[in-house]
This record gives C-alpha cells, structure tokens and sequence, in this order.
C-alpha cells in the first residue's frame, strides 16, 4: 500500500535563512510564496578603501648610509662616542659622528673657538662638489664661514721693549706656523693685493687710469717687522724660535707659550688630504681663517675689505679635509689625528687671541664688519 507522505516543502523553502530585524527583502516575489528574507556574508563597512591616515608619507634613503654607522662603530671603539652621546642624537648616525667629535674637544673649547672664528663640521662621501669618493671612503672636513680677527700691533710694540727683535721674532713664528695648518690674511696677502692693482692700474690706458688709489702696505708695518722683509732665509725660523724660549719666562710668557705650541703643533704631519688632490674642483682656496692686521683700518684690513667682497663667489676648498675608511683603523686615527691637530691649533691661537685682545675697550675685537660679507668678528 503506498503511503501519502506529509505535506512537501516546497524545494523553494528548503534553506530559508532568517534575517536580523529591520532588514527586509525588498526583491521580487515568486508565485505565491512570502518574500524571502536574505542576508550578507559580511557587516556593511562605510570605507571602500583602506586608510593611510598614521601611516609614513615619505621614505629617504641616504646612498652609503653604511658607511656613517661604521665610522661611529669606529669613534666608539676609539672611546670618541658613547652610548650617552648615541641616545641624545636620537640614534641619528650623522648626528652621533658631529656630536662625538664636538664633545672630544670639549664644550669650553667649543664656545671659544666659536667666539673668534666661524668653522662648519662635515661628514660626506664627497670630497669635492658633485665628486664621489672612492667607495668605502668617508671624509670629515671643516669649512671657515667667518674668519677671526687679530690686532697684534700693540703686542709687538711690547715684546720689541722687552727685548730687540722679540716681536719680529713673535710674529714671524705665528705667521709661518699659522701658514702651514689654515689659510690666513696677512700682510703678504695685502702686498699680493696692492701689486694686481698696480699692474691694472699700468695696463689702464683710459680716462680712469689716474683714479686708482694704492693702499700702501708697507707703511702699515711696524719698524721692526719692515727691518726684516728682505733677506729673510730659512734658517731665521730656528733663529726666532730659539729667541722666543729664552724669554718664555718673561714678561709675556704666556703669548709666547701659544706661539711655540702652535709652531710645534704646526711641525707635525697632518695626516689630512693634500689639497691638490680635490682643489680643482672648486673655484676658489679656502677661505681666510684669520685677519692678521697692525692696527684697526690699517692698510692691510682695506685690502682684506676689498677682497672679501669676492670671495663667496664661488665655491671655496675647506679649511680641512680628512679622507679615510672608516674600517681601516689606521686610516681612521690618522684622519682623527689631523682634525685633532686642526682643532689644538685653532684653540691655542683664540687663547692668544683673547690674551692679546683682552682690554675690553679694544676697538678691534667689537669693530662691526657687517659691510663685508666675510665677517672678521
């Protein structure tokens, strides 16, 4: 006997899902069945898109950028930088080198030198514009921006009084020595200066050629020092120093203690790059580090007024550069070796600065040079 089974659900209605309230089915109708309700796989969400709201907008990348956290392995190893030194630059590489340097010369030291001369501290892989160093290779260099400024007149005056010859000997030794280590602005500059102007002033056939006016270097040097422009020979450098240790415990003991320690400073290697090697690719020498002068708006500071106005014309070569490989430890003391030196040198002359200049009422040390673009401060 055949069975009539209970009513059929409609294959229709087999898997009828329930939908949440106040979600309704608002599709068509089939036969007479009741609308279905449907759901989604997934809760609605208002962003299409995802967001970028927190996340970096930009992304640098600094080309041999390895080559900055070997050389603060290095001046870590050196005992130069310190995990505290790495903490207050924020763990930033460059940062870490400049600052580690810096606190090698001392905080101190870094306010005088900053008082008398205006030097920049770099650290690149270039040693020229637009040059690329050999890879592998770091260079720490310093660049003037602001050159001290010495009246040495009076001091010259004093040293001739204590002893005949003590202050040619005196300036002579600073002057030589300074010569070997930075670029400075002296009378030698000033006479070069005097002579090009001369010879414009021969080649000028026109209406102007009677209005140049010649500063006369010569007359601005003390007797003493114009008693020894000629015939001055080598072996005199020994002579001048051996006249200055005989009176180190006299009356200016301490300017001639500056005096020696940068000649002996000045005759050791700098181990630094020779400046052949990369000059050609700036357009100019360094620039004047100090202004050596006999009195305030003598010959020689006119010279140095006129000359400054041209000589941030173009690129000039640093004061220092240094090229090394920050995995080679030789090459890394002798590159800290010669920046060492550059910076003693620099801080005996602005204590010798300071104690010749020290009357606060000498016109030279406050004088406002701000008409010309080298300042001499």
């Amino acid at each position: 006997m055949q069975r009539n089974s209970r009513a059929r659900r409609s294959p229709h209605r087999r898997y009828q899902p329930q939908l949440s309230a106040g979600h309704e089915n608002t599709g068509a109708s089939f036969g007479d069945f009741a609308p279905s309700p449907i759901t989604t796989l997934a809760p609605s969400f208002v962003q299409a898109l995802p967001s970028l709201e927190g996340q970096p907008t930009a992304y640098s990348h600094g080309a041999r950028g390895e080559l900055l956290y070997q050389f603060s392995a290095a001046l870590v190893r050196a005992g130069i930088g310190t995990p505290e030194i790495w903490a207050d630059c924020g763990g930033i590489a460059v940062n870490f080198v400049k600052l580690a340097i810096m606190n090698r010369i001392g905080a101190g030291n870094g306010d005088l030198l900053a008082r008398n001369i205006e030097y920049y501290l770099q650290v690149s892989d270039v040693a020229a514009p637009d040059e690329l160093l050999e890879f592998g290779k770091l260079a720490v260099s310093i660049s003037c921006g602001g050159c001290g400024y010495l009246k040495i007149g009076l001091a010259i005056e004093s040293l001739e009084s204590e002893a005949e010859g003590l202050g040619a000997a005196f300036y002579w030794t600073l002057i030589q020595s300074l010569y070997r280590v930075m670029r400075i602005y002296d009378y030698g500059d000033a006479e070069q200066y005097e002579e090009r102007l001369k010879e414009y002033g021969e080649a000028d056939d026109g209406e102007s050629s009677g209005q140049y006016e010649f500063p006369e270097v010569e007359r601005a040097l003390p007797e003493c020092i114009r008693k020894t422009l000629k015939g001055h020979p080598d072996h005199w450098r020994l002579n001048n120093r051996r006249m200055l240790i005989r009176h180190c415990n006299g009356r200016h003991k301490e300017w001639i203690e500056h005096v020696l320690t940068i000649a002996k400073l000045a005759r050791t290697a700098s181990n630094a790059q020779d400046p052949s090697e990369y000059g050609s690719y700036y357009d100019e020498p360094p620039l004047p580090s100090l202004l050596v002068v006999f009195e305030d708006h003598d010959a020689i500071s006119a010279c140095f007024d006129a000359e400054s106005q041209y000589m941030l014309e173009g690129s000039s070569e640093p004061a220092l550069c240094a090229v090394f490989s920050p995995t080679d430890q030789e090459e890394f003391l002798k590159a800290m070796s010669a920046v060492e030196r550059f910076v003693r040198v620099n801080l005996e002359l602005c204590e010798l600065i300071e104690k010749i200049q020290g009357d606060k009422g000498d016109e030279g040390r406050g004088r406002d040079r701000s008409d010309a673009p080298l300042r001499a401060a």
